[in-house]
C-alpha cells in the first residue's frame, strides 16, 4: 500500500487516461493488465487488433477487473484508436536510429498528471513479442522506457502495465498532497529570501565564516532552503531563533 490516502483522485482525472494494448497475443494478459489497471482506478482499456478477445481466459485472469474487459474498446488500428488524445506516450524497449523523448515510468507519470487535468492522454503498449513498429511510437509524443536488468530485461506486459499505471497514480496523489494538504502556505520566493539573508547575517555576526572568502557555503546554505520548500510557519520559526540568538548575542 502506498499510503494513506486522504483524498479521492477524481473519476473524472481518471477518466482521461486510456491504456492501449496492441496485437496482443495471448488473452490471459489482456485479463492481467484489466486486473492492474482497476487496481490503479484507471478502468479505460482499448485493444488494438487483439489476436483474442473477447475470451475466457483474459475473463479469469481479470479477477475482480471484469467490468474493465466488458467496457474495452477494440480497433483495427493504433492511429484511430489514439486519435482523439492530446498525449500519447508509447513504451520502447530499445533505441531507435532517431532519438525521440525518451522518459522513465516516474516522468512519464509526471506528464501524464500534469496533462491529464485539461487533455485526454493514452499509454500504448505493444506485441508481446516484439514490441511496437517504429511507425507505431511514430504516432507518439513521447517514448518510455523501464528499466530493467540488461541480464533479463524482457517484461510480462501485465507487468509493464502495473508499473506505469502505480507510478501515474502515484503522481496524481503527489499532486494533491503538493497542492492541498498541507497544513501551512509554503514560504513565497521572498519570503524564503529573507530567511537565507537572516541566517547570512546571523552567521557573519557570530563570526562563522571568513566573509573575504565564503567558498560555496551560502551557495550550499541557500541550496538547502531552496531544496526544502520550507513552509511560512517553519520560516517565521527560524527567524524568530535567528533574531532571539541575535538579542542574546547584543
Amino acid at each position: 500500500m502506498y499510503m494513506d490516502e486522504k483524498k479521492v483522485i477524481s473519476e473524472e482525472l481518471l477518466n482521461s487516461i486510456k491504456i492501449v494494448l496492441v496485437g496482443t497475443t495471448h488473452p490471459g494478459n489482456i485479463g492481467a493488465a484489466a486486473r492492474a489497471m482497476k487496481n490503479m482506478g484507471i478502468l479505460n482499456l482499448v485493444l488494438v487488433e487483439p489476436k483474442e478477445f473477447p475470451s475466457d481466459v483474459a475473463t479469469y485472469r481479470s479477477k475482480a477487473a471484469k467490468d474493465v474487459l466488458e467496457m474495452a474498446d477494440v480497433f483495427s488500428d493504433l492511429k484511430e484508436a489514439v486519435s482523439d488524445c492530446e498525449l500519447v506516450i508509447g513504451t520502447s524497449a530499445r533505441g531507435r536510429t532517431i532519438p525521440w523523448p525518451l522518459l522513465n515510468p516516474k516522468e512519464a507519470a509526471n506528464e501524464v498528471s500534469n496533462a491529464a487535468v485539461s487533455n485526454k492522454v493514452a499509454i500504448v503498449f505493444g506485441r508481446e513479442d516484439r514490441g511496437l513498429t517504429n511507425e507505431e511510437l511514430g504516432l507518439c509524443n513521447m517514448h518510455v522506457h523501464i528499466p530493467s536488468d540488461p541480464e533479463y530485461s524482457s517484461l510480462n506486459l501485465s507487468q509493464a502495465v502495473q508499473i506505469l499505471v502505480y507510478e501515474i497514480r502515484v503522481a496524481f496523489l503527489e499532486e494533491q498532497n503538493a497542492d492541498d494538504y498541507w497544513d501551512v502556505d509554503l514560504a513565497n520566493n521572498e519570503q524564503t529570501e529573507l530567511l537565507i539573508n537572516h541566517m547570512d547575517e546571523l552567521m557573519q555576526q557570530v563570526e562563522f565564516y571568513d566573509v573575504d572568502n565564503p567558498r560555496k557555503l551560502l551557495l550550499r546554505v541557500r541550496r538547502f532552503f531552496k531544496r526544502s520548500r520550507i513552509d511560512v510557519m517553519e520560516t517565521n520559526i527560524f527567524r524568530g531563533l535567528f533574531a532571539t540568538i541575535q538579542k542574546k548575542l547584543k
